[in-house]
């Protein structure tokens, strides 16, 4: 049995939280779930099989999503995914909730190690 060293863990943590932003980012036009895969992967964020496709089932049981079954270019029957308009809200959102994190976090392992901030009284 391989243990995961306790960082992985973190860094899991850390990924699951944006996999929902990553995702939603790249669903305003039809995607079907590979090519879906595909257009996260070719930005760095890889995943797996097992994670998307119950993820795509939440967000559209969420309402955050639609989808329909399609038959492109001959190919197979193919679900294709995008936004709603609660999705379209929703990933907007999150987009602000993302840079105000982003800026806080950025913020703050740039000033490692500074003096502690005084409160304020």
């Amino acid at each position: 049995m391989v243990t995961k060293h306790p960082a992985d863990a973190f860094a899991h943590e850390l990924r699951r939280g944006t996999v929902v932003l990553a995702t939603l980012s790249r669903l305003a036009h039809p995607q079907y779930g590979y090519a879906l895969r595909q257009a996260l992967a070719a930005h760095g964020m890889d995943i797996e099989e097992g994670t998307l496709y119950p993820l795509l089932r939440r967000l559209e049981a969420r309402g955050l999503l639609e989808s329909e079954w399609r038959v492109e270019g001959g190919g197979p029957r193919r679900r294709y995914y995008r936004r709603s308009a609660e999705g379209n809200r929703r990933y907007r959102e999150l987009v602000a909730t993302w840079r105000a994190m982003r800026t806080a976090v950025d913020d703050l392992i740039r000033t490692e190690g500074a003096e502690p901030c005084k409160p304020t009284t």
